[in-house]
């Protein structure tokens, strides 16, 4: 994975003046809001969150309330990417549950009111943490940190999706093989370049899935800097950016977490490389352990299901690659993003060859 050297608390915590590009038309903004956001009052005035380059991400202030409203790039998408929509559901079926998600307010599917999709939120006022090694922090609070992200995703897995009204979220079965389907279409789309490698992965993987314990829903992009952590405790208040949620294989969704434990420390939430044990960080091990006590799941295969994350990364990051050569691009940081691509295949490759990939 290359080294980016980016430090993402300063570079994509907080807000910044709206770019010219992303601009809204306030007037349009504001007679939405005052029919769709209960206790709504005005006057708006907005400034633009840094990180979120996948769906643009606005900070949106009136006299008594904060909300964020999140939508999609403006311009031409590829078929199903930046599922505001998908976002909204999610929230909006497990926040009653008591789940750690924003309060949502509402859905705008006309793309005439602002030229594009985009839905409305509370504002989780908390610690958004980026890097993995929290170096603001003690020994006892990371490993607090870490244990709360473990619990809240084994939580999530707990939730029966009939149960709180999510039970049509998607498919509950064969998961693995549908985002291995999803995520080679959405790869050759944007594909820009031929990767053997990644040829080899998109026939050999698809062929080797184990089997699917059990059926949750799944967030799909759970680390640590899409959490919202209490400003005093260490505990997630808010899980964000559920655009990648259906419903599907639970142990998927933990191994994407725990693959962080083996990427590289970039200063963002990768750990490899770093001394975890004089942190006070949980091992791979700890963190398995706490996730399957909590949840009663087996162990799971984990270099099948590392190189199946890896594709399934470097898929995602190929359309952000494509949206940079094409100019749509919504992040200053899409360009590094997008140079992790040839990474990404290449380790997950290593890890295919490891779960016994054959030459």
């Amino acid at each position: 994975m290359t080294e980016l050297n980016i430090d993402y608390d300063k570079e994509m915590v907080g807000t910044i003046e709206v770019p010219e590009a992303d601009k809204l038309d306030l007037g349009a903004l504001t007679a939405w809001f005052e029919a769709n956001v209960e206790g709504y009052e005005g006057p708006i005035s907005y400034t633009k969150f840094k990180g979120g380059q996948s769906n643009p991400t606005y900070r949106i202030d009136t006299p008594k309330t904060s909300y964020v409203l999140r939508r999609q790039p403006f311009g031409k998408l590829l078929p199903s990417a930046h599922a505001v929509d998908r976002e909204y559901k999610a929230m909006t079926g497990l926040y009653p549950t008591g789940f750690p998600v924003p309060k949502t307010y509402g859905l705008c599917e006309d793309p005439e009111v602002l030229g594009s999709k985009f839905f409305v939120m509370s504002m989780a006022d908390g610690r958004s943490l980026w890097n993995g090694t929290l170096p603001d922090c003690s020994n006892d609070d990371r490993r607090d940190i870490y244990f709360s992200l473990i619990d809240t995703m084994a939580d999530m897995h707990l939730k029966t999706p009939t149960e709180i009204g999510m039970g049509d979220f998607g498919k509950p079965d064969d998961y693995c093989a549908r985002q291995i389907n999803r995520w080679t279409k959405q790869y050759k789309l944007s594909e820009t370049e031929h990767q053997p490698k990644m040829e080899a992965l998109i026939a050999w993987l698809p062929e080797t899935i184990p089997p699917q314990h059990e059926s949750s829903i799944v967030h799909g992009d759970f680390r640590l800097d899409n959490a919202i952590f209490h400003k005093t405790e260490n505990r997630v208040i808010a899980v964000l950016d559920w655009e990648l949620s259906t419903l599907g294989d639970p142990i998927a969704d933990f191994s994407y977490l725990m693959l962080n434990w083996f990427n590289p420390h970039d200063g963002r939430a990768g750990l490899e490389g770093v001394d975890i044990a004089a942190l006070g960080i949980p091992s791979v091990e700890e963190a398995v352990e706490r996730y399957v006590a909590r949840t009663g799941y087996p162990v799971p295969p984990m270099e099948w299901y590392f190189a199946y994350n890896l594709f399934r990364l470097a898929g995602i990051m190929q359309g952000i690659k494509k949206r940079v050569i094409d100019g749509t691009a919504s992040s200053a940081h899409a360009k590094q993003m997008s140079d992790r691509v040839l990474p990404l295949i290449e380790r997950s490759y290593d890890f295919a060859k490891a779960a016994g990939m054959p030459d």
